[in-house]
C-alpha cells in the first residue's frame, strides 16, 4: 500500500470569495502544499529534489467539490500516490474538517517527473516508488480518464484576455497550477457579465453559480509577461448545472484547457434551483450545439 500522509490548514479569512467559501483555487494551494508535505515524509524534500536536478510538475488536476469549507474550519487533506507510469504518477487527495468523517472534496493529480534543466520528462527511479509506497502499489491502478475533447465552439463564444503577472509565478518560473484556477474564475465572471447578467445582478435575483467540479490540462507553461488569451463558451445545459469551457492560448498556443461544472444554488439555502429561464435565454448563442 501507499503511504498516506495528512496535511492540516486552517481557513483563513482572504482565503474565502465572495460566497464565504473556501476558494477554488486555494483547494490546489492546499493540495500542493500537501504534496510537497508528503514527498517530505519518505525522504524526497524539495532540497533533495534541487540537488538531484528534478522536479514534477502538474500535467492534469480534477476535483469535485462536494460541500464548502468556511473561515474558521481546519480542515485534513488526505494524500497518497495511486500508481506510477514510465514518467508520471497520479496523486489523490480528500478534504475533510477536522474530527469529521464528511468527505467535502475529492481530488487527483497527475504529475510528470522531468530533468529541471531540459524541462523533459525522466524515468521515476525504482527507489523513488519504493519510497511511497513501500508495501508496493495495487495491482490495479483506477483508470486514466483522458481530458475529454471540448465541444464544437458556440457562435458567441467570449474571449477574455490577460497579461501574466508576477505574482503568478512559482518557483519553477512560470504560471502557478492554481493560477489558473483564477483565470478560469476571472473569465467566466467576465463571460457573464458581457451577457447581461454580472455576479451583482444574479446576487440580486437571489442565486449564486457554485462550481462542482474543475478538470483541467496543462500542456506548456506560461510564462512571466505571456499575454494570454482565455476563450470560454458553455456546454450541456441541464435543469440546475451547465458546463464552462474554456482553452488557455498563447498566440497559436493552446497552453491549457478546462472544464467546470457549475451549479445553480439559492444564496438563501444553499440548495440546487432550476437555471432561471431568463438566465439560460441570454446565453443562447454562446451555448456550444
Amino acid at each position: 500500500m501507499p503511504a498516506t500522509h495528512i496535511a492540516t490548514f486552517a481557513v483563513r479569512h482572504y482565503e474565502c470569495d465572495a460566497y464565504g467559501h473556501l476558494n477554488n483555487a486555494n483547494y490546489i494551494h492546499y493540495m500542493e502544499e500537501a504534496a510537497f508535505q508528503a514527498s517530505t515524509a519518505v525522504g524526497y524534500s524539495k532540497a533533495r529534489y534541487e540537488a538531484m536536478g528534478t522536479l514534477w510538475l502538474a500535467r492534469e488536476t480534477r476535483i469535485e467539490y462536494l460541500a464548502p469549507l468556511v473561515y474558521g474550519d481546519t480542515v485534513e487533506v488526505k494524500t497518497w500516490v495511486d500508481d506510477f507510469r514510465r514518467v508520471r504518477s497520479r496523486r489523490r487527495y480528500e478534504f475533510r474538517r477536522l474530527g469529521v468523517d464528511t468527505l467535502l472534496a475529492q481530488a487527483e493529480t497527475d504529475w510528470v517527473y522531468l530533468d529541471a534543466t531540459t524541462q523533459r520528462p525522466l524515468v521515476v527511479p525504482p527507489e523513488m516508488i519504493t519510497a511511497f509506497a513501500p508495501e508496493g502499489l495495487p495491482e490495479t491502478a483506477t483508470p486514466r480518464p483522458k481530458f475529454p475533447a471540448l465541444p464544437p465552439v458556440p457562435p458567441a463564444p467570449y474571449s477574455f484576455r490577460r497579461k501574466v503577472e508576477w505574482r503568478d509565478i512559482d518557483t519553477a518560473q512560470h504560471v502557478n497550477n492554481a493560477a489558473y484556477f483564477h483565470y478560469l474564475e476571472e473569465a467566466g465572471v467576465e463571460a457573464a457579465a458581457h451577457f447581461g447578467w454580472s455576479m451583482r445582478r444574479c446576487a440580486e435575483a437571489g442565486f449564486g453559480i457554485i462550481a462542482r467540479e474543475v478538470h483541467i490540462e496543462y500542456r506548456l507553461p506560461a510564462l512571466l509577461g505571456d499575454s494570454l488569451e482565455i476563450e470560454t463558451f458553455v456546454s450541456d445545459l441541464k435543469r440546475s448545472n451547465a458546463v464552462r469551457n474554456y482553452q488557455v492560448r498563447r498566440g497559436t498556443d493552446v497552453l491549457a484547457q478546462a472544464r467546470t461544472r457549475f451549479v445553480w444554488v439559492d444564496l438563501a439555502t444553499g440548495r440546487p434551483i432550476r437555471i432561471p429561464t431568463e438566465f439560460a435565454e441570454a446565453f443562447a448563442g454562446h451555448l456550444a450545439p
